[in-house]
């Protein structure tokens, strides 16, 4: 928890990490930066999407369309926090001449991806009103 928190840190004072290890090869430091804008445009996609489904489907019964929301939405806010706390992540361990950290965050948005695709799936099926 302390890492974590010393993480959330140095996301608003990016300056700090130069004190860690070495400079690394640019290169890689932007490839870390496109990882970090390519979660951000998937993030910004779920918040749409979450957005679409309840401004643009009135017709789907409250639950649902509430529900499917809030998992987009929810999806969303935690592929925009993953997104700077992996960042930082990469980049301090880039400095240190560490292996790159790994996590389940990729498995487990694909899955709440999934179950929120195989739900509308069963809304199309089913019909809209009940």
């Amino acid at each position: 928890m302390i890492e974590f928190a010393r993480n959330v840190r140095l996301w608003f004072e990016p300056q700090e990490i130069r004190g860690e290890g070495r400079t690394p090869d640019y290169r890689f430091s932007l490839a870390n930066e496109r990882t970090f804008l390519a979660w951000l445009r998937t993030a910004l996609a779920l918040i749409g999407g979450g957005f679409a489904v309840d401004q643009f489907l009135p017709d789907l019964r409250w639950a649902w369309r509430v529900g499917l929301a809030l998992a987009l939405l929810g999806a969303g806010v935690l592929c925009s926090l993953r997104a700077v706390n992996h960042w930082m992540r990469c980049e301090r361990a880039m400095r240190r001449g560490e292996d790159l950290p790994v996590s389940r965050f990729p498995a487990v948005l694909s899955l709440v991806v999934a179950v929120v695709a195989l739900a509308m799936v069963v809304v199309v099926l089913v019909g809209w009103e009940g």
